[in-house]
Parts: structure tokens; C-alpha cells; sequence
């Protein structure tokens, strides 16, 4: 199987969707700049492909320098016409894309900008714990900043969702869900909240990359199914503690590790399967207006 790059283009930075020869999905984004071009090259260096059929799109300029880059490296480059995108649509009719409300484009921004403060914080949380006394004291008072920051977005996210009657509601449904807590809660609202987006749960954890994808080698060789992580990234991330505290803390998800632990299976994937779980479960309550039923997993309270 050869390696594929699909790469979506824009003025200030590449996504990269990479195939590799074993059938596992990777992606990246880079900036679209001549450094970035070089984490490209070394990314595609470290999934050890050495050379790659590359997609883009024609948009504008902007996607000529990588290209060009990618074949000087050696690369095999196609550059798709908008009309052969048009054709696309045409012949297969894809689903339409529903823009978010204005509250979810907004709460977006905040989960995003949490997310981005709580990086930091680890990243100077640990800096300061190998720091030399001269640059402590910064640290800990951008620690100190970063505290302060957080606690702020926190609070507008809590004002934005209670000022929208219906991420009020929402919220309250997946508050009901034992193992989610206030800072997962506002991310599953950012992103299926409001107006339904997806008709079925399979496809809610694909978004997130949650989806199992088998792994092949050649046309004979089958591996064991992993998660695809072909989604986004950050919702993954965000599932990760809720997860790990639903199969330790709550009834209804030992009884869910219980039962793929007597199937043989290992607990990085029994952590996967229930963020995929998480993902349903919390889909279901949004989809149904019912609250979670301990019930209906098998155990008598959540």
C-alpha cells in the first residue's frame, strides 16, 4: 500500500491527513512556511516513509511552496482543481456541512483557549520543578497568571452556557452521565451540542477519531483493530481522565471493564473503548432529552 498525503491547505498553516503503508491513519498540522516544511518532511521521516503520493487542493497561492518543496524532496504531488472537487460533490452528493449557533461557535473559542492555558500551566508546572533559583521566580508568577486566566475563561464558559437555554439543558443531560465533570462537560457541548450534527453515534466518535480501524499489512497480514485517531485530537484528549475515572470510579463503567476484561482485553484498550463509550452514552442523552439510565448498562446505580 503507498503512502498518501492529503494535505488541506490555507495561508497560515498545512493539515495533514498521512496513510501509511500499513493502513494507519497519522495526522499532523504544520505551519505553512519554510520551517514548517521541514517538521513536514521530518514528521514523514519519523512515520518512516520515505516517499509520498501527495493531495492538495489548488487554493489561491498559497499551496505552490509546499508543493513545490514536497517534489524537490523527491514526492510524487497532485494538485486538485476546485472543479474536480465540484465533480466530487456532484456524482456523490456528500452529506451538508450545518454551521454551529453563534453560543457554539463562541463556547468553541473558550474550550479551545482553556485548553490551550492548561497546556501552558503543565509546561511551566514542570519547568519549575528542574528551574534554577535565578528564573523561579517568573515562573511561578506566570504560574500564578496562568491560574488566574484559567479561572476566568472557566468562568465565561460557565456563563455562556448558562445564558443558552438549550446548552443549559444539554448540559444538564450530560451532567447526569457518572464519570463526566465540568471541565469535559463544556468540551462535548463545543462540539455536539446545540443543533443535532450527527444522525448516529458511530458517527459522533469518528469525529473524534474513537472509531476502531483494522489493521492491515499487505493483503494477507491482520492486526489487531485500533482506534483510528482520525479526528479531533483535543476531544480525544479531553476523554481521556473521564474515561479512566468511569472505569474505576463509577458502577456502570467497572461493569463495562469487567466485561472486556473477562474478553482478554488489554487496558489501554478497554480506556479506549470506553472514551468511545463516553462519546455514545453522552450522544444518546443529547439525541433521546432522557437523562443517563444506570439501567440500561446493567447495574442498578451509575
Amino acid at each position: 500500500m503507498k503512502p498518501i498525503l492529503g494535505i488541506d491547505v490555507s495561508k497560515l498553516k498545512l493539515d495533514l491527513a498521512l496513510r501509511r503503508p500499513d493502513g494507519r491513519w497519522r495526522t499532523k498540522v504544520v505551519d505553512n512556511t519554510p520551517e514548517g516544511f521541514a517538521a513536514l518532511a521530518a514528521w514523514l521521516t519519523k512515520q518512516e516513509v520515505s516517499t509520498v503520493h501527495a493531495c492538495m487542493e489548488a487554493t489561491g497561492t498559497y499551496w505552490e511552496a509546499c508543493a513545490e518543496c514536497l517534489a524537490e524532496g523527491g514526492h510524487t504531488v497532485s494538485v486538485v482543481n476546485p472543479a474536480q472537487i465540484a465533480e466530487f460533490c456532484a456524482t456523490h452528493g456528500p452529506q451538508p456541512w450545518q454551521a454551529p449557533t453563534p453560543a457554539i461557535r463562541e463556547l468553541r473559542a473558550l474550550v479551545a483557549r482553556r485548553q490551550a492555558l492548561d497546556a501552558m500551566r503543565t509546561q511551566e508546572k514542570n519547568r519549575l520543578a528542574v528551574a534554577r533559583e535565578a528564573v523561579r521566580e517568573g515562573i511561578t508568577a506566570h504560574l500564578e497568571y496562568l491560574d488566574e486566566a484559567i479561572a476566568e475563561v472557566e468562568r465565561a464558559i460557565r456563563e455562556k452556557i448558562d445564558r443558552d437555554p438549550t446548552l443549559k439543558a444539554q448540559r444538564d443531560l450530560l451532567d447526569s452521565i457518572p464519570g463526566l465533570g465540568e471541565k469535559t462537560i463544556p468540551t462535548l457541548l463545543a462540539y455536539y451540542g446545540g443543533v443535532a450534527r450527527f444522525t448516529r453515534a458511530k458517527e459522533a466518535a469518528a469525529f473524534a477519531g474513537l472509531d476502531p480501524r483494522q489493521h492491515e499489512s499487505g493483503s494477507s497480514v491482520r492486526g489487531k483493530p485500533r482506534l483510528s485517531k482520525i479526528g479531533h485530537g483535543a476531544l480525544r484528549r479531553a476523554l481521556y481522565m473521564p474515561a479512566m475515572v468511569a472505569i474505576t470510579k463509577t458502577g456502570w463503567g467497572r461493569a463495562f471493564r469487567d466485561r472486556l476484561r473477562a474478553a482478554g482485553k488489554a487496558p489501554m484498550v478497554i480506556i479506549g473503548a470506553m472514551m468511545r463509550k463516553l462519546v455514545h452514552v453522552a450522544f444518546g442523552v443529547l439525541k433521546s432529552g432522557k437523562p443517563f439510565d444506570a439501567a440500561l448498562h446493567g447495574v442498578v446505580k451509575g
